[in-house]
Protein backbone atom coordinates (compact mmCIF):
# COMPACT_ATOMS: atom_id res chain seq x y z
CA UNK A 1 0.00 0.00 0.00
CA UNK A 2 1.32 3.43 -0.99
CA UNK A 3 0.85 6.38 1.34
CA UNK A 4 -0.89 9.49 -0.04
CA UNK A 5 1.38 12.55 0.19
CA UNK A 6 0.28 16.18 0.15
CA UNK A 7 3.02 18.66 -0.79
CA UNK A 8 2.71 22.20 0.57
CA UNK A 9 5.47 24.18 -1.15
CA UNK A 10 5.36 27.50 -3.01
CA UNK A 11 8.76 27.24 -4.75
CA UNK A 12 8.78 25.45 -8.08
CA UNK A 13 12.11 23.62 -7.90
CA UNK A 14 11.71 21.90 -4.51
CA UNK A 15 8.05 21.15 -5.26
CA UNK A 16 8.94 19.48 -8.56
CA UNK A 17 11.78 17.54 -6.93
CA UNK A 18 9.45 16.23 -4.23
CA UNK A 19 6.97 15.17 -6.91
CA UNK A 20 9.70 13.34 -8.85
CA UNK A 21 11.01 11.57 -5.75
CA UNK A 22 7.54 10.49 -4.68
CA UNK A 23 6.71 9.34 -8.22
CA UNK A 24 9.78 7.10 -8.24
CA UNK A 25 8.90 5.46 -4.92
CA UNK A 26 6.67 2.42 -4.53
CA UNK A 27 5.84 3.40 -0.96
CA UNK A 28 4.32 6.81 -1.66
CA UNK A 29 1.76 8.31 -3.99
CA UNK A 30 1.62 11.99 -4.91
CA UNK A 31 -1.87 13.17 -3.99
CA UNK A 32 -1.66 16.90 -4.62
CA UNK A 33 0.68 19.92 -4.50
CA UNK A 34 -0.46 23.28 -3.18
CA UNK A 35 1.43 26.53 -2.61
CA UNK A 36 -0.56 27.94 0.30
CA UNK A 37 -0.51 26.34 3.75
CA UNK A 38 -3.93 27.74 4.61
CA UNK A 39 -5.49 25.38 2.03
CA UNK A 40 -3.93 22.26 3.56
CA UNK A 41 -6.67 21.75 6.14
CA UNK A 42 -9.33 21.74 3.44
CA UNK A 43 -7.43 19.07 1.50
CA UNK A 44 -7.24 16.95 4.65
CA UNK A 45 -10.98 17.35 5.16
CA UNK A 46 -11.81 16.23 1.63
CA UNK A 47 -9.13 13.66 0.78
CA UNK A 48 -7.31 10.78 2.44
CA UNK A 49 -3.96 12.29 3.37
CA UNK A 50 -1.37 10.09 5.08
CA UNK A 51 1.65 12.40 5.02
CA UNK A 52 2.24 16.11 4.45
CA UNK A 53 5.51 17.68 3.35
CA UNK A 54 4.93 21.18 4.77
CA UNK A 55 7.09 24.20 4.01
CA UNK A 56 7.09 26.89 6.71
CA UNK A 57 6.95 30.02 4.56
CA UNK A 58 4.29 29.60 1.89
CA UNK A 59 2.34 31.75 -0.52
CA UNK A 60 0.78 34.96 0.85
CA UNK A 61 2.94 34.60 4.00
CA UNK A 62 0.77 31.81 5.37
CA UNK A 63 2.69 29.80 7.97
CA UNK A 64 3.15 26.09 7.52
CA UNK A 65 3.66 25.77 11.27
CA UNK A 66 0.29 27.39 11.96
CA UNK A 67 -1.35 25.04 9.46
CA UNK A 68 0.46 22.02 10.92
CA UNK A 69 -0.73 22.90 14.42
CA UNK A 70 -4.37 23.03 13.29
CA UNK A 71 -4.11 19.83 11.26
CA UNK A 72 -2.48 17.96 14.14
CA UNK A 73 -5.24 19.14 16.45
CA UNK A 74 -7.99 17.89 14.15
CA UNK A 75 -6.29 14.94 12.46
CA UNK A 76 -3.56 13.65 14.80
CA UNK A 77 -3.00 10.52 12.70
CA UNK A 78 -1.84 12.49 9.66
CA UNK A 79 1.96 12.57 9.65
CA UNK A 80 3.63 15.93 8.98
CA UNK A 81 7.22 16.64 8.01
CA UNK A 82 8.30 20.27 8.08
CA UNK A 83 10.61 20.98 5.13
CA UNK A 84 12.55 24.25 5.01
CA UNK A 85 15.81 25.77 3.87
CA UNK A 86 15.64 28.59 6.42
CA UNK A 87 17.77 28.33 9.60
CA UNK A 88 15.34 30.35 11.76
CA UNK A 89 16.25 29.38 15.30
CA UNK A 90 12.77 29.03 16.83
CA UNK A 91 11.13 26.73 14.29
CA UNK A 92 12.59 23.47 15.55
CA UNK A 93 11.26 24.03 19.07
CA UNK A 94 7.85 25.14 17.85
CA UNK A 95 7.52 22.13 15.55
CA UNK A 96 8.21 19.79 18.47
CA UNK A 97 5.76 21.66 20.69
CA UNK A 98 2.85 21.40 18.27
CA UNK A 99 3.46 17.70 17.56
CA UNK A 100 5.01 17.79 14.10
CA UNK A 101 6.36 14.29 13.41
CA UNK A 102 9.64 15.14 11.70
CA UNK A 103 11.70 18.11 10.52
CA UNK A 104 13.97 18.19 7.45
CA UNK A 105 16.25 20.88 6.10
CA UNK A 106 16.15 20.86 2.31
CA UNK A 107 19.38 19.48 0.91
CA UNK A 108 18.22 18.31 -2.50
CA UNK A 109 19.03 14.65 -1.87
CA UNK A 110 16.37 12.16 -2.90
CA UNK A 111 17.51 9.42 -0.53
CA UNK A 112 17.57 11.82 2.42
CA UNK A 113 13.96 12.99 2.20
CA UNK A 114 12.62 9.54 1.23
CA UNK A 115 14.40 8.02 4.21
CA UNK A 116 12.84 10.59 6.53
CA UNK A 117 9.42 9.96 4.98
CA UNK A 118 9.69 6.19 5.38
CA UNK A 119 10.95 6.39 8.95
CA UNK A 120 8.26 8.92 9.84
CA UNK A 121 5.52 6.65 8.50
CA UNK A 122 7.06 3.84 10.58
CA UNK A 123 6.50 5.92 13.70
CA UNK A 124 9.87 7.58 14.19
CA UNK A 125 10.36 11.28 14.90
CA UNK A 126 13.29 12.58 12.86
CA UNK A 127 14.70 15.93 13.93
CA UNK A 128 18.10 17.56 13.32
CA UNK A 129 20.15 18.30 16.42
CA UNK A 130 20.48 21.98 15.53
CA UNK A 131 19.84 24.55 12.84
CA UNK A 132 22.20 24.75 9.84
CA UNK A 133 25.44 26.62 10.50
CA UNK A 134 25.31 30.07 8.88
CA UNK A 135 28.11 32.63 8.89
CA UNK A 136 27.07 36.19 9.65
CA UNK A 137 29.86 38.75 9.70
CA UNK A 138 32.67 37.49 11.93
CA UNK A 139 30.45 34.97 13.72
CA UNK A 140 28.03 32.14 13.08
CA UNK A 141 24.43 31.79 14.21
CA UNK A 142 25.50 29.02 16.61
CA UNK A 143 27.58 31.52 18.58
CA UNK A 144 24.52 33.53 19.60
CA UNK A 145 22.61 32.81 22.79
CA UNK A 146 18.88 32.19 22.59
CA UNK A 147 18.21 35.56 24.24
CA UNK A 148 20.47 37.30 21.73
CA UNK A 149 18.49 35.65 18.94
CA UNK A 150 15.25 36.79 20.61
CA UNK A 151 16.56 40.37 20.62
CA UNK A 152 17.81 40.09 17.04
CA UNK A 153 14.41 38.90 15.87
CA UNK A 154 12.70 41.82 17.59
CA UNK A 155 15.17 44.24 15.98
CA UNK A 156 13.77 43.26 12.58
CA UNK A 157 10.53 45.01 13.50
CA UNK A 158 12.27 48.40 13.55
CA UNK A 159 10.91 49.09 17.04
CA UNK A 160 12.83 51.07 19.63
CA UNK A 161 14.85 49.47 22.42
CA UNK A 162 12.14 50.52 24.87
CA UNK A 163 9.40 48.84 22.84
CA UNK A 164 11.45 45.65 22.51
CA UNK A 165 12.24 45.67 26.23
CA UNK A 166 8.55 45.96 27.10
CA UNK A 167 7.57 43.15 24.75
CA UNK A 168 10.24 40.80 26.11
CA UNK A 169 9.74 41.87 29.74
CA UNK A 170 13.35 42.93 30.21
CA UNK A 171 15.03 46.25 30.89
CA UNK A 172 16.18 48.65 28.20
CA UNK A 173 19.72 48.24 29.54
CA UNK A 174 19.45 44.47 28.95
CA UNK A 175 18.34 45.03 25.35
CA UNK A 176 21.23 47.43 24.75
CA UNK A 177 23.68 44.96 26.28
CA UNK A 178 22.55 42.13 24.01
CA UNK A 179 22.71 44.37 20.94
CA UNK A 180 26.26 45.36 21.90
CA UNK A 181 27.25 41.70 22.22
CA UNK A 182 25.72 40.92 18.81
CA UNK A 183 27.62 43.80 17.22
CA UNK A 184 30.88 42.71 18.86
CA UNK A 185 30.47 39.08 17.77
CA UNK A 186 29.59 39.89 14.16
CA UNK A 187 31.78 42.95 13.67
CA UNK A 188 28.98 44.99 12.12
CA UNK A 189 29.15 48.74 12.72
CA UNK A 190 25.42 49.51 12.69
CA UNK A 191 22.32 47.68 13.88
CA UNK A 192 20.77 48.27 10.45
CA UNK A 193 23.57 46.27 8.82
CA UNK A 194 23.25 43.54 11.45
CA UNK A 195 19.49 43.25 11.06
CA UNK A 196 19.58 43.33 7.27
CA UNK A 197 22.12 40.52 7.11
CA UNK A 198 20.37 38.37 9.73
CA UNK A 199 17.02 38.73 8.03
CA UNK A 200 18.47 38.09 4.57
CA UNK A 201 20.16 34.90 5.74
CA UNK A 202 16.97 33.67 7.44
CA UNK A 203 18.61 33.43 10.85
CA UNK A 204 15.69 35.31 12.37
CA UNK A 205 12.25 35.62 10.78
CA UNK A 206 9.55 37.55 12.58
CA UNK A 207 6.10 36.03 12.19
CA UNK A 208 3.62 38.22 10.36
CA UNK A 209 0.85 39.60 12.55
Amino acid sequence: MAYNVLIVEDQNIPRELFEIYIGASENFRHLLSISNASAALSVCQNSKVDLILMDVMTELNHSGLDAAEEIKRRYPNIKIIIVTSMPEYSWLARARKIGVDSFWYKDGHKDSILDVMERTMAGEHIYPDETPLIRIGSATNHEFTERELDILKELTTGDTNAEIAERLHVSVATVKSHILHLMEKTGFKTRTELVSEARGLGIVIKDKG
